[in-house]
């Protein structure tokens, strides 16, 4: 028989239950003292009674009583044991080693049992690392025994290497980049190394903990609330002096921490040398040297982490990075208040919250749930900060700031030796900066740079895309043949293969799209474009680290509204975030290149170009609107870091086109066949006439579309272009499947693009004449590329600004700027 064996926490419990530990969780002091007291892994805890008030509960471990409260025991993770004698009364102290024994012999039945053992071993039972006795005593072996998973959060400066070694040690496909706020949440991954599990998570680059931006804000309340088991704290080694500011943090908070430095072999490389191990000792962090790109020293990492977890690492100890005296009286001062709160859990370090009070960061206090303390610690901290600042002659930040880098600088000046340098050479980084971000040339690069993109884009990808429309067609004779007449057999060819082909054969343009913005990433030029726009973006109201998050936006404007989390000030932040959707994804290229290819089919690849450019002239004007009526508050300073040049990889290319495509081949077949179908039912009943043309006019989709239809009709629209355009509320491919599934005209063996020639208009003043003419395309484009953004984007904008409103000024204001600008657009082209 099998005997299910569940994990859980000590909280979860009831009377009467025990439970083999398998991990205790927490930081600092608690852990620690609690460790002390017994709570190790390998160990039985026994649930006595809880109080009349059902916390705290009383456990007996190692032959004596404990009381903890819920907010503990919930940090302590167990197996739980099944009850083999109930004694007569639970404070009966005399049966309980009767008790212990029978238990012991019923862990020996279970790891006797084949499947019991795989289910603890699924479950993340008993950590590997207890002492081989103390799991015999158990009854388990020492080949049976597994550890519990391991937490794992890395945090680092942006530029780092953090998410390479992410992917690395998870074998993870998240896309790494070669400037600031890639990562922009958290991403988690579970992993296996030496037969022991571990759970990743790859937190948002952060220079500091001071709560500048919302990601800094989302890393320590990560850290101080998720209590990881180990930190790994990735350091660049080539800029080990300002890496190091945040591990003085993360040694504030009293954090279990493992230093990855990482990018090892370009220190190696510059002819300067560092006493890792020396360095580890000083600060009571080992040290491991990694080069993440390549998987140098992960195996190492991990091994360091574990130890670290199971207290075996030598180096590993609490230090105080030592402050000014007056502010370590003042800190100690803080420290006594929040200790006299009733309420305080040293689960929390009260140095680092004593800190943070003194950087006049009072807003950390809300992060610690559940927990309330004295708001007179608010009050003394201001007065401990006047009292300093006059003592010092200084502001707070200022001593707190130089007092770290002291820290930094005298462990530096013990571990690392610097190459002499007789003459100061000019990096190639400095080389190509020279020429990228000159004064005169700088801009004109860029748009070379652009114009390159969507010409190859458009250019080379029309090969591919040819080989993939002719297969489509192929396929749609093949079935239209072989097929009897009937709804399966229009289904399959309208609304499948004419709706989703329409779509799937752009794949080839998003993926070159995507490999020159991924090489703008990695190599770091995309860092540059920021600093030659910062002047532009200035005379706007912005500054230039505002621009990352727009060219992002060529890509996908979700990834790009989430990376405006590392900007600073929430106005610019809003900003951005509103002119971000007038920046043209990757998912209204297809549309693009569709209506281009059919009205300017040799000019297509510089209209594209162009409609890219109109994007960009409609956010810097719409970006001055804001500033003046809405977002009135004065220009932010532009701080961002530019990091050197770095060769493409091409597997981190392949893997982010990769990435791209499976989502676009989701998105295919999701949503967009999801609205294809619709449409096509939408355009299939009721029935009317065998005629494809009278049957569209007279069914649910030509009513709603004939509807609507003069609303549009200034800018030249149809009703299936109408339609096409409501549709892509979903999603803007969904504009290319529907005009697919609509136009449905002529020989259905041609091409989309044929039929869309083809098409005449059947009513109105333009009874006759070509439904996609220069002036109709044209006004088309322009709405498709600023009219409301897909439904994804404004839950977006909703989850970053915390507010729907700022979702429906979007809808508002983009849906009235697409109509005017289309409407300018069929005016004009009409003139010319």
């Amino acid at each position: 028989m099998v005997t299910f064996v569940a994990l859980m926490t000590l909280a979860d419990l009831q009377t009467g239950q025990s439970g083999l530990i398998t991990k205790v969780k927490g930081r600092g002091v608690f852990r620690r003292r609690i460790m002390d007291m017994g709570f190790i892994q390998g160990k039985e805890v026994y649930v006595i009674k809880a109080a009349p008030l059902k916390d705290p509960v009383e456990y007996r471990i190692l032959g004596y009583s404990i009381s903890l409260r819920h907010t503990e025991a919930e940090l302590i993770e167990v197996i739980v044991l099944p009850v083999i004698a109930e004694p007569n009364e639970p404070s009966e102290i005399s049966s309980q080693p009767d008790r212990m024994a029978a238990q012991e012999g019923s862990i020996e039945r279970i790891a006797s049992d084949t499947g019991a053992n795989a289910m603890i071993r699924n479950a993340g039972s008993v950590a590997g690392s207890a002492d081989p006795e103390e799991v015999s005593s158990a009854g388990l072996s020492a080949g049976e025994y597994h550890s519990s998973v391991i937490e794992v959060a890395l945090v680092g400066n942006p530029n780092c290497g953090k998410t390479s070694i992410f992917n690395l040690a998870s074998h993870s496909r998240e896309h790494t980049g070669n400037y600031a706020g890639v990562t922009v949440e958290a991403k988690i991954a579970e992993m296996e190394s030496d037969h022991q599990r571990y759970q990743l998570t790859d937190l948002p680059g952060t220079y500091s903990l001071s709560t500048c931006s919302p990601d800094e804000i989302f890393v320590r309340d990560q850290l101080l609330l998720e209590n990881p088991d180990v930190v790994v704290n990735v350091i660049d080694a080539a800029n080990i002096e300002r890496n190091l500011y945040l591990t003085t943090q993360l040694i504030d908070m009293d954090l279990p921490v493992v230093i990855a430095l990482n990018m090892y072999d370009e220190l190696e490389k510059s002819g300067n040398s560092i006493d890792y191990l020396h360095l580890g000792r000083l600060l009571g962090i080992p040290v491991v040297p990694t080069v993440g790109i390549k998987g140098t020293g992960i195996d190492q990492l991990l091994r360091t982490v574990k130890e670290v977890m199971i207290g075996k690492d030598h180096i590993t100890r609490h230090i105080h990075i030592p402050y000014d005296p007056e502010i370590e009286i003042s800190i100690r001062k803080i420290q006594d208040k929040i200790w006299a709160s009733p309420e305080f859990s040293d689960r929390f370090s009260s140095r680092f919250l004593a800190i943070k009070l003194l950087e006049r960061n009072p807003e950390i206090l809300q992060s610690l749930k559940g927990i309330k303390i004295n708001s007179k610690v608010t009050l003394l901290a201001e007065e401990e900060i006047a009292r300093i600042e006059r003592f010092y002659n200084n502001d707070i930040d200022g001593l707190l700031t130089d007092s770290r880098y002291g820290f930094i600088s005298g462990a530096l000046r013990e571990t690392r030796k610097k190459k002499i340098i007789v003459k100061e050479q000019r990096t190639i980084t400095e080389k190509i900066d020279n020429i990228l971000t000159h004064k005169w040339l700088g801009f004109p690069i860029f748009l070379l740079f652009l114009w390159i993109m969507f010409q190859s884009t458009f250019n080379l990808g029309k090969y591919p895309v040819h080989l993939i429309e002719a297969g489509v067609q192929a396929l749609s004779g093949w079935m239209n043949g072989v097929l009897a007449p009937g709804i399966l057999k229009d289904f399959l060819i309208d609304a499948i293969i004419g709706g989703v082909g329409g779509v799937i054969v752009f794949l080839p343009n998003i993926l070159i799209l995507f490999f020159f913005i991924s090489f703008m990433e990695d190599t770091g030029y995309m860092a540059r474009v920021a600093f030659i726009m910062d002047k532009l973006m200035h005379l706007i109201g912005l500054h230039g680290k505002s621009f990352i998050p727009l060219i992002m936006g060529f890509g996908c404007n979700v990834p790009a509204i989430m990376a405006t989390r590392t900007i600073e000030n929430r106005g610019d932040r809003l900003m951005t975030m509103l002119i971000i959707p007038l920046m043209s994804c990757s998912a209204r290229l297809p549309v693009y290149i569709l209506i281009a290819g059919v009205i300017f089919p040799e000019q297509a690849a510089n209209v594209i170009f162009g409609l890219y450019l109109v994007g960009i002239l409609l956010s810097i004007l719409l970006a001055l609107v804001l500033r003046n009526t809405i977002f009135r508050h004065k220009d932010a300073p532009f701080v961002m870091e530019l990091p050197p040049y770095r060769s493409p990889r091409g597997e981190a290319i392949v893997k982010h086109m990769w990435f791209r495509s499976r989502l676009y081949l989701k998105k295919i077949g999701g949503v967009i066949l999801i609205a294809a179908a619709v449409i096509w039912a939408l355009g299939y009943f009721p029935r009317t006439s065998e005629n494809k043309t009278i049957q569209l006019e007279g069914s649910a989709i030509g009513h709603i579309g004939r509807a609507i239809q003069p609303v549009m009709a200034p800018l030249g629209f149809d009703w299936k272009m109408t339609v096409a355009v409501l549709s892509g509320i979903a999603a803007k491919e969904v504009v290319v499947s529907t005009i697919g599934v609509l136009y449905q005209d002529g020989d259905p063996n041609s091409s989309v693009q044929t039929r869309m020639i083809q098409s005449r208009h059947t009513e109105g003043k333009l009874k006759g004449k070509p439904v996609f003419s220069l002036r109709a395309g044209l006004a088309f484009m322009l709405f498709v590329l600023i009219y409301v953004p897909c439904v994804a984007v404004l839950a977006a904008v909703k989850r970053e600004s915390g507010k729907w409103k700022w979702s429906a000024l979007m809808v508002g204001y983009m849906t009235t700027l697409a109509w005017v600008v289309g409407f300018l657009g069929y005016l004009i082209a009409g003139i010319l």
